[in-house]
């Protein structure tokens, strides 16, 4: 199976090269190019793309906009974002996953995580960089915290999931994988699958990336002080 990408950012040599590496790949292909977020969000409808690569920052329609757009059409459900930040310390990221993207990952990662970034947002799970992770996340939604009242919201939606979820989805926040997580609870990969999918459903999130920011955001995992 080969994973369709749509490459979205305003610098057409940067588009260039990721065309050049994508493509590399015997399963991957890049079938178009955005140069703002309005075209990506037109293209993410037509091109029949698996994951879109969305520069952050874009004339017009930014990529956190355009992010939001593709999240929220039932029709491309199936489409994953991973959002480009040329500096991971970027707050924008943080809002970025919680408009829907599978994840981000800086501009100057090596060519292997960034092939690696498509292969997991395609296989529909969280892709949180190796640089910034859980704990860049923690920071911004700790500055946020409670100022919108969606913790409150959230801490609600929480009493729908089992005991067992509860603990799985503070692994998940805590950038387990699933191997990890069955080692920890003593439980199979399976059924830590399973348990992540419900939680999913439950709390209406797309992929790992926006359980992540569920589990902070309704204070089930706390940030920690450095």
């Amino acid at each position: 199976m080969t994973i369709r990408v749509l490459l979205a950012d305003d610098q057409a040599l940067l588009r260039s090269a990721f065309k050049v590496l994508v493509d590399s790949e015997p399963d991957m292909e890049v079938v178009a190019e955005a140069s703002d977020g309005a075209e990506a969000v037109e293209l993410a409808g037509t091109s029949g793309a698996d994951v879109v690569l969305m520069d952050i920052r874009m004339p017009g329609t930014d990529g956190l906009a355009a992010t939001r757009l593709i999240s929220a059409d039932p029709a491309l459900a199936h489409v994953r974002v991973v959002m480009l930040t040329t500096f991971e310390v970027d707050e924008y990221v943080v809002q970025s996953l919680r408009a829907g993207a599978s994840g981000f990952l800086g501009k100057g990662a090596e060519p292997d995580e960034l092939l690696g970034a498509i292969r997991i947002a395609a296989a529909g799970d969280a892709l949180l960089s190796p640089v910034a992770t859980k704990g860049l996340i923690a920071k911004f939604l700790a500055q946020g915290d409670g100022s919108d009242g969606a913790g409150g919201a959230r801490g609600e939606r929480l009493d729908a999931l089992t005991g067992r979820e509860r603990e799985v989805l503070v692994q998940v926040a805590g950038g387990h994988s699933n191997d990890e997580i069955a080692e920890r609870l003593e439980v199979s990969p399976l059924t830590v699958k399973t348990h992540v999918n419900r939680a999913m459903a439950k709390l209406g999130a797309r992929d790992r990336a926006q359980l992540v920011v569920i589990a902070y955001e309704s204070g089930l995992v706390r940030p920690r002080v450095e």
